[in-house]
């Protein structure tokens, strides 16, 4: 098993998540964060971390498609191990639908 990043991470991007992994397995896009699945322990401790509820088991119906987009972005984005400030907008942007219009494929800085 392994945790996943959706769509609801998309225009928000809190980065308290981040901080208490212990393996370092987040990498940061320009809008959203996602986990390199075959890194990710299965703690489940950054899952309560996130205001957006963007982190899910795997386990949970439908998730092979976000466990693949995971997989693909972390292999192209720079690993995040320290918090930032969510993106402008992030508390008016959490729980929106359609999010996945405006996801991004450009990397963020990491760090």
């Amino acid at each position: 098993m392994t945790y996943i990043v959706n769509d609801n991470c998309i225009a928000c991007k809190y980065t308290d998540c981040v901080e208490v992994c212990p393996v370092d397995c987040f990498y940061e896009g320009e809008n959203m964060l996602v986990i390199h699945p075959d890194e990710c322990i299965d703690c489940g401790v950054c899952e309560p971390e996130c205001p957006a509820d963007a982190i899910r088991p795997d386990t949970e119906p439908d998730m092979e498609k976000w466990v693949e987009f995971n997989r693909k972005y972390s292999e192209m984005w720079p690993v995040i191990i320290t918090k930032k400030d969510p993106l402008p907008g992030a508390e008016e942007m959490d729980g929106k639908p359609g999010k996945l219009d405006l996801f991004s494929e450009a990397p963020g800085e990491g760090g």
